[in-house]
């Protein structure tokens, strides 16, 4: 979950340890499919079936109550993690095979190109090292170069997907609303994760933008944290079900 981890990251907020709050069935701690049991939904289980793992498309953001993932002036400074939540994106990303970017995406974690190489917090420096090494794709019309681990796509956003999915390897994640937007009105996303903040914005950037057809979707995974943050994992109802 990219965008929390922008510039005012290093403004993290510390909180009181919470226990936190896991489904029967979840092996506290974890974040991905690793580690843990599968989850059980309405007689559906959280994990993949053996058949089918072909990489998925995960678009993950920190959401308000109202669903808007900026500000009326995109403001984000509402979304900042704690030490809790910090921890569970830095597992997620290292789980993450590639990261697909807009250009206020990709330029908002240009922060943390050599983060590494000041006096930050160990956690901060390992999430620093994780991110640099993960491959990026870069979808701008603006931008004429990129720097670390990301190159500029060569093709439409569709057409990347495709060829990415095809690949084995880690999962790929998709950040910012206009390209998440994108991908979601070609029917390429696989699994909405949602971190509900406990804020009403009243307006701005919304998680979900308006839609053509409605998306019939599942809830697979959730868990709470002590920062009051609620976590929601999504994926499409199969055509089976």
């Amino acid at each position: 979950m990219a965008r929390a981890f922008g510039a005012h990251s290093h403004r993290i907020r510390p909180q009181p340890h919470r226990e936190v709050i896991a489904p029967p069935g979840v092996v506290e701690g974890g974040s991905g499919e690793e580690g843990r049991e599968p989850t059980i939904f309405h007689g559906r289980f959280g994990r993949r079936p053996r058949e089918n793992l072909m990489r998925r498309l995960i678009y993950s953001m920190t959401v308000s109550l109202d669903g808007f993932i900026a500000g009326p002036d995109g403001a984000i400074d509402w979304s900042v993690p704690d030490e809790e939540l910090f921890a569970f994106h830095t597992r997620q990303v290292q789980e993450t095979g590639v990261q697909l970017c807009g250009r206020r995406l990709y330029e908002a974690m240009l922060y943390w190109e050599g983060a590494e190489e000041t006096s930050l917090p160990e956690e901060h420096v390992e999430f620093a090292q994780i991110w640099k090494a993960l491959p990026k794709i870069v979808f701008s019309t603006t931008l004429e170069s990129v720097v670390g681990n990301a190159r500029l796509a060569r093709e439409g956003v569709g057409e990347e997907v495709a060829r990415l999915k095809e690949q084995p390897g880690k999962d790929i994640a998709v950040g910012g609303a206009g390209l998440a937007c994108a991908c979601m009105k070609l029917g390429l996303i696989d699994e909405w994760r949602l971190f509900v903040s406990p804020v009403l914005l009243g307006g701005g950037t919304p998680y979900v933008p308006p839609l053509d057809e409605t998306i019939n979707l599942e809830l697979v995974d959730t868990q709470t944290f002590g920062a009051r943050v609620v976590y929601l994992r999504y994926r499409p109802v199969s055509d089976e079900s």
